[in-house]
């Protein structure tokens, strides 16, 4: 464990969403979590046919995930250290369970019980309907408008720095094969910039930087989700505790819908 006191899921991810449009998803993603804790990179799932996604194998859920169907979700933590139940359920089982239901966003996120989890954000969609839940300081749920957003571990736009950057590098309109390094800017930024979120002034100021790098703890995939009309490109950097590329997986998905 790291002096955080806490493991996370996925830790900043921006996206352009507009559905209707031919081009209606662009997103870029980094994942941060301990370097112990056992994962599968991205790949298609045998036991749920057209899912993909990686996965936590010390609790089998995921951070990020798509289906041939055009289902897609992406979730983040809330750092607020010390919140949430004693013995909170895995939150990767949310997205799993949102990708692998038959329910619209909305109706999914409405029937959703979310006080057995630690503080969590999560993105439900489809390809004309994003849903934002979170359940931290309360349950919250709404649809979401045409737009850019940016989300780390505070509220969806919160404007901590590196979510600022993050949305100013999306407006550049990046190729599909430079979002998976995208989120790339390795240092913390300053000092009166950091948010205050109960962690030691240390771990603020290494957990401000896009791309993490800390004793025992980084990012440990980036992922770049771009779809056009029904063709989504699913691409995922995974990195070691030296923040050098370990692996690499590129998935060309038809979608359905």
């Amino acid at each position: 464990m790291t002096e955080s006191g806490y493991t996370a899921h996925m830790c900043l991810i921006v996206f352009d969403w507009h559905p209707g449009s031919e081009q209606w998803l662009t997103l870029s993603a980094n994942r941060d979590e301990v370097f112990y804790r056992p994962t599968r990179p991205l790949q298609p799932w045998p036991q749920h046919p057209g899912l993909f996604a990686g996965q936590d194998l010390e609790k089998g859920g995921t951070w990020l995930g798509l289906t041939d169907k055009g289902r897609w979700a992406a979730l983040t933590n809330v750092r607020v250290p010390g919140a949430g139940p004693q013995d909170p359920r895995s939150r990767g089982e949310l997205v799993l369970n949102y990708l692998t239901s038959d329910l619209a966003p909305e109706a999914w996120a409405e029937q959703l019980d979310t006080a057995e989890y630690a503080p969590f954000n999560l993105l439900t969609g489809t390809s004309d309907t994003l849903c934002y839940t979170t359940n931290y300081p309360d349950k919250a749920s709404r649809i979401l408008a045409p737009g850019r957003y940016g989300l780390s571990n505070a509220q969806l736009n919160t404007p901590w720095p590196k979510v600022r950057l993050a949305l100013q590098q999306l407006a550049a309109a990046p190729a599909p094969e430079a979002l998976t390094t995208l989120l790339s800017h390795r240092e913390p930024f300053a000092d009166n910039e950091l948010p205050h979120t109960g962690v030691s002034e240390l771990w603020e100021r290494l957990l401000s930087a896009q791309f993490i790098r800390a004793p025992g703890y980084g990012t440990r995939c980036s992922t770049g989700l771009s779809i056009r009309g029904h063709l989504a490109r699913l691409e995922e950097i995974t990195w070691n505790e030296e923040g050098e590329a370990a692996g690499q997986a590129l998935f060309t998905i038809p979608l359905t819908f």
